[in-house]
């Protein structure tokens, strides 16, 4: 088959083309912007879905199926979408996401305003924002690699997982408790703003973010693209195990996210602003950990720190299995949050050195299928032990699963194949 290229730039080492130098410097900004507003409206909704659900059921289980609907498009479109952003344009992907997201958000809006809300419409909003959700991530993760030279990866890669973060977990997530507590509609509509303004801002992105087959080259058919992606993951041990890896890991902070609003609420007594105020723990350590991923790389090592979020992880389920204090619960979230954060960084960079550009979107949604396709699944389970058991049994079910990944991690993230990324990363 004909060798892909990107449109728009010269010829990078890894086949593919990349934006001119002199304007990715502008890129780079132009996709932190970006990711700083749409994380910071996502981080909004984050808080008011649940909310809003809560005024509406008392159920865990239904309480948790908000999640469950944001989360359950990554594992039924994965797929299909990182062959649409290895076939079409990127940023007008990113167009499309944020125009659904919108359109989803005014729909939930005017459902509020005129008090027909139920739990089947808010759901039905729920997918549409999960929809939206899988074609962003997978078009920004497949777009960084041609906007941004390989020196400049790590950097950015960290700009952006500190916006995410420090937006979709801690100032979203407060600020949304707070809107929340004024009404659900007035959250609902500063969303509506953060992803119009975020659509205005793709506008300055240089450069084009399309892959093109040669001229005279066959079409493959979407399912044999499809496969084409699943295969590469599952045949690169190192990326396949990171893969699985998160999907132990982000089960457990979908059953995090699925309990704690009821939790919070009922068992620990706080509020709408109190509880966005407790998921923004998350945040400020994911900040913490995304600005600290280069000086602890260096201190202890990418493997090891990645290694550390398996610990971390565990303790932000395990600790509110055995207690309520919300101030043991918030440290744990805070040490979650912050092993997630380096570990975000790091697995990006990975997989930008390891996978070609033609291959990204495709490779992206492969691993998101794996990883956060896991989320709808810990989610579902979270809601349905916490209805048999009880919130505690479940969170220490999650704990007690991180045990899993230890050693599959240390046998396949050897220091060989950690050396071999540095060499690559070392590359002009």
């Amino acid at each position: 088959m004909a060798e892909s290229v990107v449109a728009g730039g010269p010829v990078d080492e890894r086949g593919g083309r990349s934006a001119p130098a002199d304007r990715r410097g502008r890129n780079a900004w132009v996709l932190v912007v970006f990711t700083t507003l749409t994380n910071l409206a996502d981080g909004i909704t984050k808080i008011t879905l649940p909310m809003i659900a809560t005024s509406l059921t008392r159920s865990p289980a239904l309480v948790s199926g908000v999640l469950l609907t944001l989360s359950l498009p990554w594992l039924l479109i994965a797929l299909p979408v990182g062959v649409l952003v290895d076939r079409a344009d990127r940023r007008r992907l990113l167009w499309l996401a944020d125009g659904l997201r919108t359109t989803a958000v005014l729909g939930l809006l005017a459902l509020l305003a005129t008090g027909r809300m139920a739990l089947p419409m808010l759901y039905a909003g729920g997918a549409a924002l999960g929809v939206a959700e899988v074609i962003a991530l997978t078009s920004a993760a497949a777009i960084v690699p041609d906007a941004v030279a390989p020196a400049g990866r790590e950097r950015v890669n960290t700009w952006m997982s500190a916006a995410e973060t420090l937006c979709n977990e801690f100032a979203g997530p407060f600020l949304g408790g707070l809107l929340v507590v004024a009404g659900a509609a007035i959250a609902l509509g500063a969303t509506v703003g953060g992803y119009l303004l975020a659509m205005v801002v793709l506008v300055f992105l240089a450069g084009r973010f399309r892959v093109q087959r040669a001229v005279g080259e066959p079409a493959p058919s979407v399912r044999e693209q499809a496969v084409e992606g699943v295969r590469f993951l599952w045949r690169q041990s190192l990326l396949r195990m990171l893969a699985l890896t998160v999907a132990v890991l982000v089960s457990c902070w979908g059953a995090w996210f699925a309990l704690m609003p009821l939790v919070a609420t009922r068992m620990m007594g706080l509020n709408a602003g109190e509880y966005g105020a407790l998921v923004a723990a998350l945040g400020v350590g994911g900040l913490a950990g995304a600005l600290a991923v280069g000086a602890a790389n260096r201190l202890f090592g990418r493997r090891r720190v990645m290694f550390a979020n398996v610990f971390l992880t565990c303790g932000m389920v395990a600790v509110p299995a055995v207690t309520a204090n919300v101030w043991a619960v918030g440290f744990a979230a805070f040490l979650g949050g912050m092993g997630g954060g380096l570990w975000t960084v790091n697995s990006r960079i990975i997989g930008q050195t390891l996978v070609s550009p033609d291959m990204m979107g495709r490779y992206s949604a492969a691993a998101r299928l794996f990883g956060w396709g896991a989320i709808p699944l810990g989610t579902a389970l979270a809601g349905v032990l916490a209805q048999w058991f009880g919130p505690k049994v479940a969170f220490g079910v999650f704990a007690v699963s991180t045990a899993v990944i230890i050693v599959p991690f240390l046998r396949t993230f050897t220091p060989g194949a950690l050396t071999d990324i540095e060499a690559r990363l070392r590359r002009p």
